[in-house]
């Protein structure tokens, strides 16, 4: 693993020497401004770049033994009663129908299956015939597969129905409860864990049993997390992309997390001690990421948590760009929403957590900011070429001699990681692009996040697939044609003013980068793929 050693010692000189540059070169406040933008943009890339070498090297000395261990089934004595959650949100009835039957058929003997109907009934979202329909509809379901049903009186969205449906299993019923006993089982003990899977969750059979045992084995373990993978993963085009940004996410950052104790609940495909969630009072109802919020409560309270990866769930990825960004704007507002709270909690309490697990907060908090930082590293080119504004204070031979060295072996390494868990550049590439051309949305989030708004929880269309309408997309467009533009200028300054020929000709390479990477929204928004796409060999 030299190659990630040597792209971090790389990193360091360069944000070394960048800093001293930025410190002594004498310019305008305008350009120092910049130059003060580009660096900290620069500087949120190196951070995050050591941050993921330091998950690969975790994994790498520890070969994966805390995400991948497993107790065999046989060493379960007796199996505990476990409480399977399926909140739901005004779903497709076929969505939830497909769901309700992978849960009913799971082999584990001891479990008992909830529909939690968090869908409101309450407003108009259709007319009232409609939405008469629906609701009966899902009672029709429920007792057609034997699944119980509960509803309330809503709040919190689905950490809130989660958390009243636990006041219920305790017996604290209140007003607003509503349960319907369609599966006739009578409960001689409360159920000890509880598993919560998403609205499009099919798991596997056996999805349960292991998990259960590493469980009844680590009594200190408030959850396990588990890995998903999207169905229409080679039917669509942003399904793919998303699904393969989760790799890296899943492949090797939450393994990483796990060997630091530092592994948080992604919300879906997990197994909670109910002993544990009730310490911490239920999951968080002010964040809509309330896993990840949660999850920091655990830790606070002195909880372990696990990561196995194993891919043991089928879920729906999202289906075209608008889809997609619904999803990315309610991550990414939750999670730096949260960013407050681990700075304040670090200021009050630094030692409430290990300085790993504190560093793994800090990344993953932080990490929707890359909006910005797309941004400032794609408009800083075209402000050079069209005004002569100087935002990189370092001679041309210092870039070539560290940056690109950095640059190469980064993305190699990068690469080569991914490519050991089978997967071609091609899909990597079109996971990379599909997160850049987000930047609007991430920026978007970042600002309202700080600024307190909290956000509605919403869930992501499933089956269907439409076009963005070009003005959705006017900012990637505007960024993308004032690179062109950039472009064009900067090789008619190469030709008639030829100096700074090297300064003109790089950024006349990123302009023509940049360009080519925002333009790939319009492949993707057509998100259909054709016949046979999905399944052509990559690079």
């Amino acid at each position: 693993m030299a190659a990630p050693v040597a792209a971090m010692a790389f990193a360091a000189v360069y944000l070394i020497v960048r800093v001293i540059l930025f410190m002594i070169t004498d310019h305008v406040w305008y350009e120092k401004a910049l130059a003060f933008l580009l660096l900290m943009a620069e500087i949120f890339i190196l951070v995050h770049g050591i941050g993921y070498f330091l998950e690969i090297l975790s994994v790498a000395w520890t070969r994966g033994e805390f995400a991948r261990k497993e107790l065999p089934v046989e060493s379960l004595s007796s199996y505990p009663p476990v409480a399977i959650v399926m909140p739901s949100y005004k779903e497709p009835l076929e969505v939830v129908k497909n769901s309700l039957i992978t849960f009913y058929n799971l082999s584990y003997p001891n479990k008992y299956i909830y529909f939690l109907d968090d869908t409101r009934y309450d407003v108009s979202w259709d007319t009232a015939e409609n939405m008469e329909a629906y609701k009966r509809s899902i009672e029709e379901l429920c007792q057609y597969v034997g699944v119980d049903l509960f509803r309330r009186k809503w709040h919190g969205a689905k950490a809130g129905i989660i958390n009243d449906f636990m006041e219920y299993l305790d017996g604290q019923a209140r007003e607003g409860f509503t349960f319907y006993n369609y599966s006739r089982k009578v409960k001689r003990e409360t159920e000890r864990y509880m598993v919560v899977f998403d609205a499009d969750s099919n798991p596997f059979p056996d999805f349960l049993e292991p998990l259960v045992a590493r469980m009844e084995d680590s009594p200190e373990l408030a959850f396990i997390q588990t890995p998903q993978y999207y169905i229409n993963f080679d039917s669509n085009r942003i399904a793919r992309a998303a699904g393969l940004q989760q790799t890296v996410f899943y492949e090797y950052i939450c393994e990483g997390k796990a060997s630091k104790d530092a592994t948080f609940c992604c919300g879906t495909n997990v197994l909670f001690r109910r002993e544990a969630l009730k310490s911490v009072g239920g999951f968080d109802e002010s964040s809509v990421t309330e896993d990840f919020a949660t999850s920091l409560q655990f830790h606070l309270n002195k909880w372990k948590t696990t990561y196995i990866n194993r891919v043991r769930t089928f879920q729906i990825g999202p289906e075209d760009l608008g889809g997609y960004f619904k999803q990315q704007f309610r991550w990414s507002l939750g999670t730096i929403g949260l960013l407050r709270k681990v700075v304040t909690t670090f200021i009050r309490r630094p030692r409430a957590l290990t300085l790993l697990q504190w560093w793994e907060y800090f990344l993953s908090s932080t990490w929707y900011f890359i909006g910005f930082v797309f941004f400032i590293m794609m408009i800083c080119p075209p402000i050079y070429l069209f005004f002569n504004v100087p935002v990189y204070f370092a001679r041309p031979d210092f870039y070539f001699l560290i940056f690109v060295p950095y640059i190469v072996i980064t993305l190699t390494t990068f690469y080569w990681t991914l490519k050991q868990r089978s997967y071609t550049i091609r899909d990597l590439m079109s996971g990379q692009l599909l997160t850049f051309i987000t930047f609007p949305v991430f920026m978007k989030s970042s600002v309202l996040a700080l600024m307190g708004f909290k956000g509605t929880f919403g869930i992501t269309p499933k089956g269907t697939s439409r076009a963005l309408p070009l003005r959705a997309m006017w900012p990637q467009l505007l960024l993308w044609a004032i690179c062109l533009c950039g472009a064009v200028w900067g090789v008619n300054r190469l030709i008639y003013e030829r100096e700074p020929f090297a300064g003109i000709l790089v950024n006349v390479f990123w302009c023509l980068y940049h360009a080519a990477i925002l333009s790939s929204i319009f492949y993707f928004n057509a998100p259909v793929e054709l016949p046979g796409e999905a399944g052509e060999e990559g690079v």
